[in-house]
């Protein structure tokens, strides 16, 4: 019983990295190597993850720079980051890319606010499919004798206590990307 209630806490705890790892990758209007992750270059025919073709750094609050290994990724490079529709424009100087990050309007934070929202909407519902997951796995080892109904409901209990807790963190990390993507 010990086992079911760690597999769901393990897998909310994973639901929770994959919310943090998702909220990354939206502009909030600062320079976050992050933005990037998303980018696959089609590199000599292969669909290669911008991070594996070179460096991204921060050059300041609002401005990315990517180096390719491979200089003539360059071109390539370039037209992933155009394609991949961020609203990101930029600037070769031949051996890199110098990346502005525009300033944010307030039609479009507000937009990011509701993806944001359905995203930790999306991320609630999956730590709560967990939770139903492992009730039923409670049920069928009391239904199989195994488990008594007061086990039962400790462990049920324990279950809803660790949903309860994840979904305040869901909510505590939206309150604060949305803060971040408002702030001027």
């Amino acid at each position: 019983m010990e086992s079911i209630f760690k597999d769901a806490k393990s897998k909310m705890d994973k639901s929770l990295d994959a919310l943090r790892n998702e909220l990354a990758s939206i502009r909030s209007g600062k320079a976050n190597t992050a933005l990037l992750d998303t980018i696959k270059v089609d590199y000599y025919g292969t669909i290669t993850p911008l991070k594996q073709l070179g460096n991204i750094t921060v050059v300041d609050a609002h401005t990315l720079s990517v180096t390719p290994w491979d200089k003539s990724a360059l071109q390539a490079v370039d037209k992933a980051i155009l394609s991949a529709n961020l609203g990101l424009n930029p600037v070769s100087d031949g051996t890199n890319l110098k990346i502005p990050i525009p300033p944010l309007t307030e039609e479009r934070r507000k937009d990011f606010v509701k993806l944001i929202k359905k995203i930790g909407e999306d991320s609630k519902i999956a730590v709560r499919n967990i939770r139903r997951e492992g009730n039923e796995h409670l049920k069928k080892k009391q239904k199989d004798a195994k488990l008594s109904e007061d086990l039962l409901k400790e462990f049920e209990d324990k279950i809803q206590k660790a949903t309860t807790e994840h979904i305040k963190v869901v909510d505590d990390i939206l309150k604060h990307k949305e803060k971040e993507i408002m702030e001027v």
